[in-house]
């Protein structure tokens, strides 16, 4: 992807970011934009970091580790964060590699996570993930155990910087983006990551602190 077109994609995706931003009476840079590159090679990421995006996400570990200690030597100031479902046993290299894991689901990633952050004394931001929707296929705590899920990780000590859901494929994302809110302000939980290509100006309206953003900046997926 050249320069241009990435640069051309960025200010699309951030001027609606900032006019749903508008509509809601917040501030854009309220919002962090996470550009999801995972599929994508070093060189379909360049030319957005030229561009000046720096905050990226992935899906797993083993994609990030072979793709990213290279680019962040390239560039200072890379943010990654870990947006798929994360195993128990990768804890200790997702801790090492990312500044923010938003797929913590069940205690015992939470325990995983904590042993980790300890080991290495580094403590990631954690957003928890709810299966806003009750189906089987994905990941995410059920909403009936989100309560237990936060007390578990404050009592691990980890830095639960939010939630984190995807709704179901083909539906309204509202009332499922309104819910979450809801949860997070019930909690005291202060950040929402909620929002993908498809639908992420709803969920700025709706109180998004982050959107995870793929197709709309590197194109579909190969």
């Amino acid at each position: 992807m050249p320069t241009d077109d990435a640069s051309q994609r960025l200010e699309q995706v951030r001027d609606e970011i900032a006019r749903a931003a508008h509509i809601a009476d917040r501030k854009a840079d309220a919002v962090t934009l996470i550009a999801v590159s995972k599929t994508h090679d070093a060189d379909a990421i360049r030319p957005l970091i030229a561009a000046g995006q720096r905050v990226f996400g992935e899906n797993r570990v083993q994609e990030a580790e072979v793709k990213w200690p290279a680019l962040r030597a390239e560039t200072s100031g890379i943010e990654l964060h870990l947006v798929g479902q994360l195993q128990s046993n990768k804890a200790e290299e997702a801790v090492a590699l990312f500044d923010a894991i938003h797929s913590v689901d069940r205690d015992s990633l939470v325990t995983a996570l904590a042993r980790a952050m300890d080991k290495q004394h580094r403590r990631p931001a954690c957003f928890l993930q709810v299966n806003i929707g009750d189906e089987p296929q994905k990941g995410g705590c059920l909403v009936a155990d989100l309560p237990k899920l936060i007390e578990q990780a404050r009592a691990a000590d980890l830095p639960v910087a939010g939630l984190m859901c995807v709704p179901p494929l083909a539906t309204e994302p509202a009332p499922y983006f309104a819910l979450l809110a809801k949860m997070a302000r019930d909690h005291g939980v202060p950040g929402l990551s909620m929002g993908m290509s498809s639908d992420f100006a709803t969920a700025v309206t709706i109180g998004a602190t982050h959107v995870r953003i793929g197709s709309a900046l590197f194109g579909a997926r190969a």
